[in-house]
């Protein structure tokens, strides 16, 4: 039975999953509106950041030293696969970048396995932020309040990479025409590798502070990965406003469909996907010029 109760709960856990999807998302979408390359490892990456944090947890008891070793570990995971592999596949077509990302996506997840096993592990919420917070009509568990803050934290720092600085000025040239960022005598490669490690570390720092909201598994990017790309069409490819709007419109249609029929979450999500494309087949805040 619905209630207002259950209502407005289900808002807040949508929200809570919006700024999450939000958040990957963003990382995804630079990285495709700069590099065109669909990085289907973005959700292992999202994945292996929550696992580099369980054993920086795990030997510090420190969640905010997991927080920062997470994020910065697949940051330079990130950063090796763009020098090493994905560099040489920027020419090639796009079925190909689909496989080689898919593949090291899947190289991550086995590897994952073969050292944590498939059993979920947990990381404990920061004892300040454990428990539950009386909002006056409800009662709501503190660290998903936290969370929402935390996340618009990362991404108003994304925000000011990207609009604020020489680097953030360069990307989002990129976006728009990396040919002319080229011929400005740009080092495009050291700029995208940037880029990606960037895209990397956004998945890989969503997916510690989720931990204690999620059990880690070495499966759990492959859901995410899926909600990620809904979004990305939603807000338009390319555009972080477009990621953020897109990760809160998914976040709010997953959690009150759930909330009906689980079983149609996806659907009116791919649905609603369906309804933007065809409205605006650039997505909500996307351009023509990346299409």
């Amino acid at each position: 039975m619905i209630n207002w109760g259950n209502f407005i709960s289900q808002m807040f856990n949508g929200l809570v999953l919006g700024a999450l999807l939000a958040l990957i998302s963003s990382g995804l979408t630079i990285i495709y509106g700069t590099l065109g390359v669909l990085n289907l490892a973005h959700g292992a990456m999202f994945m292996l950041g929550g696992y580099a944090g369980y054993v920086a947890y795990t030997y510090t008891d420190s969640f905010i030293v997991a927080i920062i070793f997470g994020s910065l570990f697949v940051m330079v995971v990130g950063l090796v696969v763009e020098l090493v592999i994905i560099r040489h596949f920027y020419g090639r077509p796009d079925e190909d970048q689909l496989l080689v990302t898919f593949g090291i996506g899947m190289c991550m997840v086995e590897l994952v396995r073969l050292t944590f096993g498939s059993l979920s592990l947990t990381v404990p919420a920061p004892k300040v932020l454990a428990g539950i917070t009386s909002l006056g009509f409800m009662f709501y568990p503190t660290y998903r309040l936290a969370l929402v803050g935390i996340i618009a934290a990362a991404l108003l720092g994304l925000f000011l990479i990207l609009y604020k600085t020489r680097i953030g000025m360069i990307v989002r040239a990129g976006i728009e025409d990396s040919v002319m960022v080229a011929s400005l005598g740009i080092n495009v490669y050291r700029v995208f590798m940037i880029v990606f490690g960037i895209g990397a570390m956004a998945a890989g720092f969503a997916g510690i502070v989720n931990a204690p909201v999620v059990s880690l598994t070495p499966d759990m990017g492959e859901a995410i990965l899926v909600q990620t790309f809904v979004v990305v069409v939603i807000g338009g490819v390319g555009s972080f406003p477009g990621a953020i709007i897109g990760g809160l419109i998914a976040g709010e249609i997953i959690s009150i469909t759930s909330m009906i029929n689980p079983g149609y979450a996806y659907v009116m999500l791919f649905a609603a996907m369906t309804l933007v494309l065809v409205l605006r087949p650039h997505g909500l805040m996307g351009s023509q010029s990346r299409a």
